[in-house]
């Protein structure tokens, strides 16, 4: 039974099923199809595993680090929601009004790095959960349950992108055009909801940390 200790199983499945709702694998693919619209397949494959890396690399980064750079900075939670929110608000006007149907070779690197991989993916709100898991962990059990679980969640996301460009020979370009409008209005809705919430949580705590 000792070999229990070292792996948190209910720790793994929170973190597994909070980070898959919050980074939304499926709800990504008609975003991901919009800005990468008249991309190859090749070019597309390229971007999906940039972008995955991308988040993966930002998670990394702030499961260690996130809560003393935050306090180093003086950045609140509710400001780094803001922050997303605003630019998940420019990603949603770009595929309201068709500017991502443009691309260069500048762009392809820009959109897997920026907003693809950060803040799509690894949002604000991805952000947060894991700065809060990793400090509510105890012991190794619970550092290898959250790292495995973030590891699964990636893994996952990359398989929804990376097939997700099989979606191109049913729908065609014209069903994506449609499809990337329709979420451009929805992405716009949650951006403006994360800016919402972040003046909410500012009211309600003046100081700063929540």
């Amino acid at each position: 039974m000792s070999h229990l200790h070292y792996f948190d199983g209910k720790l793994f499945g929170e973190v597994f099923v909070t980070l898959t709702v919050i980074m939304d694998p499926l709800g990504t693919v008609p975003v991901f199809l919009g800005l990468t619209n008249g991309r190859t397949m090749k070019a597309r494959h390229r971007l999906a595993w940039q972008a995955v890396v991308t988040a993966g690399a930002v998670i990394g980064v702030f499961a260690v680090f996130g809560q003393s750079i935050l306090n180093y900075l003086g950045i609140t939670l509710p400001a780094l929601q803001g922050a997303g929110g605003l630019l998940l608000l420019l990603v949603a006007l770009e595929l309201l009004t068709g500017r991502s149907d443009t691309p260069t070779e500048v762009r392809d690197v820009n959109v897997a790095l920026v907003p693809l991989g950060t803040p799509l993916l690894a949002g604000p709100g991805a952000i947060v959960a894991t700065i809060v898991f990793v400090r509510g962990a105890h012991g190794v059990a619970g550092l290898l349950a959250i790292i495995a679980a973030v590891l699964a969640v990636h893994v996952l996301l990359y398989s929804a992108l990376r097939f997700s460009v099989l979606l191109i020979r049913v729908i065609k370009d014209t069903g994506i055009s449609l499809l990337t409008r329709i979420f451009g209005l929805l992405l716009s809705a949650i951006a403006v909801q994360l800016v919402a919430n972040s003046i909410t949580a500012f009211v309600r705590h003046p100081g700063g940390h929540v």
